[in-house]
């Protein structure tokens, strides 16, 4: 599962199990998995997917495969009381009955016209105290709960996936995956696939400061983070990737910075690549934000704005670039269970759109989610959890278009 997702930003994403994470409108890096290019995720992920999540969950939220809900709820309905000290008279008692219904529907009134000149997704009465502003999520994490549903992480044949906890800070993992690879063509519409087989082992050292994660594979690929918090306010970042291609070897250094309501991240990559972005808190429930790059090796650079709105239903944001791409969605709460999403995507320089619908589902023994888009794509991802730190996953993906279609069935151990 990808994290979330940037518009401008340098892209490394290179799951051999996800076709995409995240969107990235204006940096398109090459996959060394597949050999092809994709737009990926808006920041280097050097540790594949899979990874991410048993790091995620062991760090509290690191890797991108840990969604997090932050409801905003602000309480504050007025309410009107009444007081019996005495045993009122017939006079007095009709008064205050008159009085008392009299302050309900007032009461009442006023609720209902907050909700109704407030926005779609969860207005509040009460008065925004811009002293006090909250924290904004990451610009990077901007559309963190909707890719939860609209980027399920499907993958073609078998896949097993073991986690050794070794201590409480120290863990291995291993990873086996067989199956095959789509082969870059002429044609868009000819599907050729080759069967392909793959072996990878990991490391993971978790502690209160940071963390250090390195992963290896069989085709001598190797990958690696490391994270450090010098305080709550201040936090580096060191991500690499080496393979024998020089091409596909990268490295990426990223100071993350944090204040009361506001957060930054300044990035310094190879290919001479430098990008920067910031989110501010307007209101409770509005950020707005912005970021830019250049990449000097290319001579290319961008500038994307963005803004996000947090209520108590749902979760509308929303991204433009310069080069003419636009990204909305929305996140809705169904309930503690259900969750729904939408997507619409405009490329103004190709004039394309395209709009996805996703969701997800919890259950108390399994989590569905898929996701259905206007190209006619189906996708379905189920995780059955047959014991503790034992699931069962199952992946379709349905291309009636193209005549492309995927199925996979695979076991995790050892992750909760």
């Amino acid at each position: 599962m990808g994290q979330a997702q940037s518009i401008v930003g340098f892209t490394s994403s290179c799951s051999a199990s996800s076709s995409a994470s995240g969107m990235n409108m204006f940096a398109v890096q090459p996959c060394l998995s597949s050999g092809t290019t994709h737009a990926h995720a808006a920041y280097v992920t050097v540790v594949p997917s899979r990874s991410d999540q048993v790091s995620g969950r062991e760090a509290g939220g690191e890797g991108g495969a840990v969604l997090t809900t932050i409801p905003s709820t602000l309480e504050g309905s007025p309410a009107t009381t009444s007081d019996k000290t005495t045993a009122p008279s017939s006079s007095s008692s009709s008064s205050s009955s008159s009085s008392s219904s009299s302050d309900q529907q007032t009461g009442a009134g006023g609720a209902a016209g907050a909700g109704a000149g407030g926005f779609p997704f969860g207005a509040s009465s009460k008065e925004t105290d811009y002293m006090e502003l909250p924290q904004p999520v990451r610009y990077e994490e901007l559309q963190k709960e909707c890719l939860m549903s609209l980027r399920p992480e499907t993958f073609e044949g078998m896949r097993f996936d073991f986690t050794k906890p070794l201590n409480q800070s120290f863990s291995l993992s291993h990873a086996l995956q067989m199956g095959h690879a789509e082969m870059p063509t002429q044609n868009p519409n000819q599907i050729v696939k080759v069967p392909v087989s793959s072996y990878e082992f990991g490391a993971n050292l978790i502690g209160n400061k940071g963390m250090m994660i390195g992963r290896m594979l069989t085709d001598g690929r190797m990958s690696g983070r490391v994270k450090y918090d010098v305080n709550d306010l201040l936090s580096f970042k060191i991500q690499a990737q080496l393979a024998e291609e020089k091409a596909y070897s990268q490295t990426m250094f990223d100071v993350d910075v944090k204040g009361l309501d506001w957060n930054g991240q300044v990035k310094v990559g190879n290919n001479q690549f430098v990008g920067v972005n910031y989110f501010q808190s307007v209101t409770n429930n509005l950020a707005l934000g912005g970021e830019a790059f250049y990449l000097g090796s290319q001579r290319k650079s961008g500038v994307g704005f963005a803004l996000r709105h947090q209520g108590e239903p749902g979760i509308a944001t929303c991204q433009i670039a310069t080069t003419g791409l636009l990204s909305c969605t929305y996140h809705h709460k169904v309930s503690e269970k259900v969750y729904l999403a939408s997507e619409l995507m405009w490329n103004w320089n190709a004039r394309e759109a395209t709009a996805a619908f996703g969701y997800d589902y919890i259950l108390r023994q399994c989590r569905l989610r898929g996701r259905v888009d206007s190209q006619g794509v189906i996708t379905a991802y189920l995780e059955e959890r047959l014991n503790v730190g034992v699931n069962f996953v199952l992946s379709a993906e349905l291309d009636h278009w193209r005549k492309d279609y995927r199925f996979g069935f695979g076991m995790t151990v050892g992750m909760e």
